[in-house]
């Protein structure tokens, strides 16, 4: 594991997370110093991207009192927060800073790369990759699906007494997003994770009855 801080937030790095994002980003069909190459450039990309979301989660919660600590694991991460209860809009805010700021780094490079003197391949991938990251990560967080961002500024909006609403959506989208995806893309990961999420939300949803 790797333990490092940065702006005084605590970040926990698990082995998983390097494994998990490089097979995404083609390890397995590696085989060539070029693309080994191109490989670890997704791997930087992936993990500052992710670190900045959840820095994103973090410095929000601390300047809200909390003391926050991140830790980066298997498809994805979190940021953890603990001396203080948010309130309701502390905690929508605490949830739409991740992706928020994520985005707005996608929004900087995209508007950036075209203006930059004439780079590498390998340059213009990692910049690309790292704005592409960012971008969808983000949109993908802020689905309205429990455990995700979205799924949590949803239940931060509704509050506690209309669970059951925030559930039933989570089942919904997530249901919806599996299939669609399953039909739509040549990846089993999406579908997989959409599945589980709305299998979790019916399993907490039969817990409020």
């Amino acid at each position: 594991m790797i333990r490092f801080s940065i702006f005084g937030i605590p970040v926990l790095v698990h082995p998983f997370f390097w494994i998990t994002l490089a097979l995404i980003g083609g390890a397995l069909g590696a085989n060539s110093p070029s693309a080994i190459l191109g490989v670890c450039l997704f791997l930087l990309a992936g993990f500052i991207s992710i670190l900045v979301h959840e820095l994103g989660h973090a410095l929000t919660a601390r300047k809200f009192g909390a003391h926050s600590e991140i830790v980066l694991q298997a498809f994805g991460g979190y940021a953890a927060y603990s001396g203080v209860r948010l309130t309701r809009p502390q905690s929508f805010m605490v949830t739409a800073a991740g992706p928020a700021v994520q985005i707005l780094l996608g929004i900087v490079l995209f508007v950036l790369i075209p203006q930059l003197p004439e780079m590498s391949p390998f340059g213009v991938y990692f910049l690309r990759t790292l704005m592409g990251i960012s971008i969808f990560w983000a949109l993908l967080n802020l689905l309205p699906v429990l455990p995700l961002d979205g799924g949590r500024m949803l239940d931060s909006i509704l509050g506690p007494e209309r669970i059951r609403v925030t559930l039933w959506i989570t089942i919904i989208v997530a249901s919806l997003l599996a299939v669609i995806a399953l039909k739509t893309t040549g990846s089993i990961l999406l579908p997989i994770f959409m599945g589980m999420f709305a299998w979790q939300g019916w399993q907490a949803l039969r817990q409020h009855r």
